[in-house]
């Protein structure tokens, strides 16, 4: 249940093992709720701050030793209502305290300090513990040398290394609880994307994402071709591989073709394939894109960069499911449903003569069109959390967490890359947060931060604002963005659609922003 080693990387642990060594000489040892040692002590290369135990370990039995010692402290642990326990080791008069590591009332480890003696100890006492070493496989300059370097307590600093001890059970009881929390909060999000906010690999809660869902489930049964238009970087590929997946062709192939990547020839060739000899290099029959897709989904990315002649091709495919190889003679059929896409203006094209009408409402049965990320600003948050947890599974990291004035700056963005150049940012600040758990604002890109970096001018529905030039310049920026914040609420009646699209942030970033500055007249009402 507890990840030891994370406890034993934890920056406060290290500090209180650093202290507890420091003032009363002792190591701290992590037992599992089965009483194995967690901690680093029995690793070969482990490095002793304590010479007593450095000698035990040392020793034929030093392990068994220790062994028991946990086991007899941990049982009693486990009876007892008592957070810790202070007893007596297997060599007599050498001490230890115990404090038990529950969740929930559920009992799953010990940590323990050891060894030390109280100084009340007399040298007599000292003396059979020197002879009990010896026996027990030390020489007796070692053991004489772990006696000697023992320190001796008083009632009073037993007692503090009480507190201490109690306290390092605490924090580890503490993290593993955030953990728990987190992961619990990732299940939820997760479940969350699953249910509500994703359609196949597909994520968004906006009200435009949430109409595309519900099209995409009524034409996803279909055989209608497909056309998705938007910007690059919507997503065009995912809503086409959601349509495939979702209908009754998964079973069969998914193929992809970006056809502004290949001249007329090679994208010929293919997406039609070719015959031995056709030209130069054809040493061999070679099957298309269409041949090879045949019974599934084939996705032409970019057709509008297409040139007349292959428009004509593609037409014949649709119409009459039939294609010529390169070099052949005689056609092929095939049965494949076909999904398009580009970032271009087709119907400009069109009137330009650049494109087929004829193609285009062959293509076009279904039209999916998709927003740019600025104009489904809500989704950026949801997004994040995604690509935050993907890339740091991936990296084998810890997860991390956006700060808040790193997360304004995203939200203020206008993301012309859209989802594509989100998830790449956030890979990049993924990387560059190293063994940091907070992302924070200067690890943003330039672009990023040299478009939202900049202070608004003085103007505000066109009336002057005047802004008191004392102080930080953070503190007058505050109040300009309050004072700008305020008056446009009141001018635009609280809507904050319309008063972001006019200060040019995200509608989640003016939220934000007003609950920071308290500018709600709902809340205030409410708190009056």
């Amino acid at each position: 249940m507890i990840n030891w080693k994370e406890m034993k990387e934890l920056h406060v642990i290290a500090k209180l093992e650093q202290i507890l060594n420091k003032w009363y000489g002792v190591e701290l040892i992590f037992a599992d709720g089965h009483n194995k040692i967690q901690s680093s002590h029995l690793e070969r290369e482990y490095g002793f701050k304590n010479h007593f135990l450095k000698i035990q370990m040392g020793m034929n039995m030093g392990h068994e030793f220790m062994s028991q010692d946990i086991e007899k402290a941990s049982e009693n642990l486990k009876e007892s209502s008592d957070q810790s326990w202070s007893f007596e080791s297997y060599f007599k008069n050498i001490r230890g305290t115990a404090t038990k590591i529950s969740v929930d009332g559920e009992y799953i480890g010990t940590a323990m300090v050891y060894p030390y003696i109280s100084e009340e100890i007399t040298e007599d006492e000292k003396e059979a513990i020197v002879k009990q070493m010896v026996e027990s496989g030390a020489s007796e300059a070692d053991a004489r040398s772990a006696v000697k370097n023992l320190k001796a307590l008083s009632s009073d600093a037993i007692e503090n290394l009480w507190d201490l001890t109690e306290l390092v059970s605490h924090e580890i009881v503490e993290f593993h609880e955030e953990i728990a929390k987190r992961d619990q909060r990732i299940k939820e999000l997760n479940s969350e994307l699953g249910d509500k906010y994703r359609y196949h690999s597909m994520i968004g809660k906006s009200k435009k994402m949430q109409t595309i869902y519900r099209l995409l489930e009524k034409v996803s049964s279909s055989e209608a071709s497909v056309f998705v238009q938007g910007e690059n970087g919507t997503g065009k590929e995912l809503v086409a591989k959601a349509i495939h997946y979702h209908s009754n062709r998964k079973d069969r192939t998914f193929l992809a073709v970006n056809c502004s990547a290949f001249n007329d020839n090679l994208l010929d060739s293919e997406l039609f394939g070719h015959v031995k000899g056709a030209f130069t290099g054809a040493l061999k029959d070679k099957k298309g894109l269409f041949e090879t897709a045949n019974g599934g989904t084939l996705f032409l990315d970019e057709i509008g960069d297409t040139s007349l002649s292959m428009q004509v091709k593609l037409l014949r495919v649709l119409q009459e499911g039939t294609f010529l190889p390169v070099g052949a003679t005689s056609p092929k059929r095939t049965d494949v449903r076909i999904i398009a896409a580009t970032n271009k203006n087709i119907k400009l094209m069109m009137e330009k003569e650049e494109f087929r009408e004829d193609l285009y409402y062959r293509i076009n049965v279904i039209n999916v069109q998709l927003p740019p990320l600025r104009e489904r600003s809500e989704d950026i948050p949801i997004l994040m959390d995604h690509f935050l947890k993907k890339r740091c599974d991936e990296q084998g990291v810890p997860m991390k967490s956006v700060s808040k004035k790193c997360k304004e700056k995203l939200l203020d963005y206008n993301w012309p890359g859209n989802v594509r150049e989100l998830e790449n940012e956030i890979q990049r600040l993924v990387v560059l947060a190293g063994d940091d758990k907070i992302i924070t604002p200067d690890l943003l890109s330039a672009r990023i931060l040299d478009a939202v970096g900049g202070p608004r001018q003085g103007v505000a529905g066109g009336t002057s604002i005047g802004i008191n030039t004392n102080g930080t310049l953070k503190a007058a920026l505050e109040e300009l963005e309050i004072l700008m914040i305020r008056e446009g609420l009141k001018r635009c009646a609280f809507n904050k659609s319309k008063l972001s699209k006019e200060l040019g942030i995200s509608r989640a970033s003016l939220i934000m922003k007003v609950d920071k500055y308290g500018l709600d007249k709902r809340k205030k009402a409410a708190n009056e």
